[in-house]
């Protein structure tokens, strides 16, 4: 029987299947409390972890770092690259407003064109950064819960 493959977004459910709390978790996988959390809430999970807690939920570990769409590495380059891009909006935002703050200085008729622009960059900057590190996905889809242990 082939063991089954487990994705890092699916710990909480697989805890939740088995009726085991986060401290029942830790205690069986060697992690903290705080890991478990962490790994759960979307957080970074080492490798270490992951096969810990692949152990503990009899699960397939390498097919779970060859198929999972969430995996360390790719977690790591989307953010990056995300991180990249918000540096270079803001190089971008700064460049642009180098003119209208010389010309604001030489002649005070522009400053209310300089500040006009610079707000409309930093809006600008605050959405790129929420849809760059997708924010807005997690704003939107937030459920409450009733244990906020889990």
């Amino acid at each position: 029987m082939k063991p089954k493959t487990m994705l890092i977004s699916d710990i909480k459910n697989l805890r939740l299947e088995r009726h085991w709390s986060q401290e029942q978790l830790a205690e069986m996988s060697g992690l903290s409390v705080r890991t478990i959390q962490r790994i759960e809430k979307g957080g970074n999970a080492g490798l270490e972890s992951v096969k810990a807690l692949a152990s503990v939920f009899e699960v397939n570990l390498s097919a779970n770092t060859q198929t999972n769409p969430n995996s360390l590495s790719e977690v790591d380059t989307s953010y990056t690259d995300s991180l990249k891009g918000l540096y270079k909006f803001i190089a971008l935002a700064v460049f642009s407003l180098i003119l209208p703050l010389v010309l604001s200085i030489n002649d005070s008729s522009f400053w209310p064109v300089f500040l006009w622009m610079l707000l409309g960059w930093v809006v600008l900057i605050l959405v790129y950064a929420l849809n760059a590190f997708n924010l807005f996905g997690k704003i939107g889809s937030k459920k409450e819960s009733a244990n906020p242990m889990d």
